[in-house]
């Protein structure tokens, strides 16, 4: 496997997590209502929005890390292509 599929990978690997992540969460918020009822409502009511920014934020913050790796490969493979490109004409 060449380094930019390895570096590839452990994002790919996290981003699968994140999807258990959610549905665990998911199960949990459903727990909350059975016993909380409307109290749960109104907590999530009054931090939704907390929470919804954060969860921006984080999304941003996502992809910009994702740019920057896009970037990374980019510069990578290019280097790759000149080392490539530079052997043979010394060979």
């Amino acid at each position: 496997m060449e380094l930019p599929e390895k570096m590839n990978v452990r994002p790919s690997e996290e981003h699968k997590g994140l999807g258990d992540v959610a549905s665990r969460l998911r199960v949990y918020v459903d727990q909350l209502k059975e016993k909380n009822g409307n109290n749960f409502e109104e907590y999530v009511k009054e931090y939704g929005e907390e929470i919804e920014k954060q969860v921006t934020e984080f999304e941003a913050v996502i992809s910009v890390l994702d740019k920057y790796v896009s970037l990374l490969e980019s510069k990578l493979n290019l280097c790759i292509s000149s080392t490539r490109t530079s052997t043979l004409l010394l060979n």
